[in-house]
Formats: C-alpha cells, sequence, structure tokens
C-alpha cells in the first residue's frame, strides 16, 4: 500500500499482513468468492482463513460508490477488534468456504492455462456463465443480474460511515429504517462493511419477497422486495451471456398502455435511445420512441416488463428475434439480431 505509514490509514495497515493477488491461476477462489466485476476488492482474514469482513463492492453508475479513505479506516478497525474477539474465543465465524479453482473450469483451462496466459479476476466471473450456459444451468437472474442495489429499496448509506444510512426512503422506509441507523445484519448473517451487505444481498433467492435487516437499535426490519428488485444495468460488466441489443427502453405507464390498447400487464416499452452501431452492425432498424408492444409473438412475461429485459432474459447472445412494433400508429414488424460480445482480454 502507499499510504504514509504514520497516517490514520498507514498505522491501520501496518496491523496487517497485507498481500496484492496478481494472478488466480492456483487460488482458492471458492475461499474468495465474489462478484468478479468489482473493480477492487479486499478481505480480510486471519491464519485460519476465516474471513473477517470484505470490502469493496459497487453500483453500476460508478466502480468507487461505496469506497473511500474513511470508509476502509473505519473497517481495518473494526477487523482489528474482531480479531481480538476470536482471539478470546468471543466471536464465532462462518466455516470455511468449499474449496474452488480456476481449473475447475473447463472453457477456462481452453483460455488460459492451455494457452499458457494469466488468469485475471474478469475472467473468472465471465468464463463461469460461458460454462454454466454451455452446461444449461445458467439463472440469469442470479448470474447475470448481479449485485441488486441496496437503493432500488430505498437505502442510501453515509458511506464514510459504513453502514450508517444517511436517508430511508421507500421500502426501506415503509419498514421502520431511519437516517442515522447503522445496519449490523442482513438476513441474520453479521455485515461489517458495504462489501459484506453486497455479498449477502447478493444471495438472496430472486424470489424473496422481502429481506431481513437488523439495524443497531435492535430492531429486526422487514423490507418488502418490490418487483424486479434485482435488476442492475448490465453494461459495465461487458458479459459474454448478455445479448448485446444495441437499444434502450422504458416500460410505459399503465394509462400509456390503456391509451395504446395494449395488455395492462404486457411487456410494453417504449424505445429512449438506439446505439449508432445498430447501422453499422446491421442488429436493428429500431428507432427512437417507437413502442416495442411483442417479442416472436409474446406480449406478456412473468418476469420482464420490457422488450429489453425479455431479450436479456429469454435469448442467448447472437441469438435474433422479431420485434412487434408500434411507429407512427401503425403495427410493423422489426427483426432484431442480438451479438455476442467478442472477448476481451
Amino acid at each position: 500500500m502507499l499510504s504514509p505509514k504514520d497516517s490514520p490509514l498507514g498505522k491501520q495497515l501496518s496491523q496487517y499482513v497485507c498481500l496484492r493477488i496478481t494472478r488466480l491461476d492456483d487460488v482458492d477462489v471458492g475461499l474468495f468468492e465474489r462478484d468478479w466485476n468489482n473493480t477492487i476488492y479486499f478481505f480480510a482474514l486471519n491464519s485460519d482463513e476465516k474471513i473477517y469482513f470484505r470490502y469493496g463492492g459497487r453500483d453500476s453508475a460508478s466502480p468507487d460508490t461505496y469506497l473511500n479513505v474513511d470508509s476502509l479506516e473505519l473497517a481495518l478497525r473494526q477487523g482489528l477488534q474482531m480479531h481480538e474477539q476470536y482471539l478470546g474465543g468471543t466471536l464465532k465465524l462462518p466455516e470455511r468456504p468449499k474449496a474452488f479453482f480456476p481449473r475447475e473450469i473447463p472453457l477456462l483451462v481452453q483460455r488460459t492455462f492451455a494457452q499458457r496466459q494469466c488468469v485475471e479476476c474478469h475472467l473468472i466471473g465471465d468464463f463461469q456463465n460461458i460454462q454454466r450456459q454451455q452446461d444449461g444451468v445458467l439463472d440469469k437472474l442470479t448470474h447475470l443480474y448481479r449485485s441488486p442495489d441496496i437503493k432500488t429499496i430505498g437505502i442510501e448509506l453515509d458511506v464514510p460511515k459504513g453502514l450508517v444510512v444517511k436517508e430511508a426512503t421507500g421500502a426501506a422506509k415503509a419498514a421502520g429504517m431511519k437516517a442515522g441507523d447503522r445496519i449490523v445484519a442482513w438476513n441474520g448473517t453479521p455485515v461489517v462493511t458495504f462489501g459484506d451487505l453486497q455479498y449477502q444481498y447478493d444471495k438472496v433467492d430472486r424470489k424473496a419477497a422481502k429481506v431481513t435487516v437488523q439495524v443497531d437499535r435492535g430492531e429486526n426490519l422487514q423490507i418488502a422486495l418490490p418487483a424486479r428488485w434485482w435488476w442492475t444495468d448490465l453494461r459495465f460488466r461487458q458479459s459474454s451471456v448478455d445479448p448485446r441489443l444495441d437499444f434502450e427502453d422504458r416500460p410505459l405507464s399503465a394509462e400509456e398502455k390503456v391509451k395504446l390498447g395494449l395488455p395492462p400487464d404486457g411487456i410494453a416499452s417504449q424505445v429512449k435511445y438506439v446505439s449508432d452501431f445498430a447501422k453499422i452492425r446491421k442488429t436493428h432498424d429500431l428507432r427512437t420512441g417507437d413502442i416495442i408492444y411483442a417479442v416472436d409473438g409474446v406480449e406478456r412475461d412473468e418476469i420482464a416488463n420490457t422488450a429489453e429485459l425479455f431479450l436479456k432474459l429469454r435469448k442467448k447472445a447472437g441469438e435474433s428475434a422479431t420485434l412487434g412494433v408500434i411507429r407512427s400508429g401503425q403495427r410493423i414488424q422489426v427483426p432484431l439480431h442480438s451479438y455476442q460480445l467478442s472477448f476481451r482480454k
């Protein structure tokens, strides 16, 4: 670390043995399991390989929304306190996760080990999903839409203060959360940092209707999860199993659907952006303002409320579809050819 040794952060770090993993060829990634699209991630653990806390995490807006020096210093202090408790026998930590190594992903072996190349962090998550898709076990809700955004349920953190709530709105406020609350557990599992919280939130079953959040005043708050609480903007992930569509849309309101004579529970959406690459790649001929009311004749879906989401959930990268579109009051058919992102190193 580059922090001066006499700085507050330097003094905290001097009490840790700091290691940086630069390649994952022979690393037990089961122990260090995480969302592999995070830009930076720290684990604080002891010689028994028991994890005290994770420090990292992000949202789709920025890689460092939840990262700063103050919150890192706080996490390091808390980690030292937990270490003393562990040594004193007053702190119990989860058992070590099951070992899992990069060589257990056949496609990754072909791409890296067989080519004498380095196994990098972003390769783990991407090739896990490619392998899952090939094996028929890819669950896009869980494996593609990772790290749900806590702001969707109304939690805004005072980031320098760790898990202290800056503002509670929406579902969180309705459940009784207040500004100044400090989150101490998520679905019964203690959390110390935002990295811990996001890791536990990511484990929540995508069909769940609520999460239990404990705050430091002793309350266990039951927060209702809204529809599609797991949704996040996937663009920053650059995932190989994410169908690239060259457009973005928004769901129509109930009133807009009625006006257009569309079913209230349909996937109707309005195109709000079309990439210049759509013409270059010949992806489609959609236009801003187009209303998409069907994909391959399907107008309703139990999960998706927009055509974009339907395509991402129901189609593989590279597959084609036919869109039912309302343009200038006329219903037309627009072919779409999704594409798979060329793998990047």
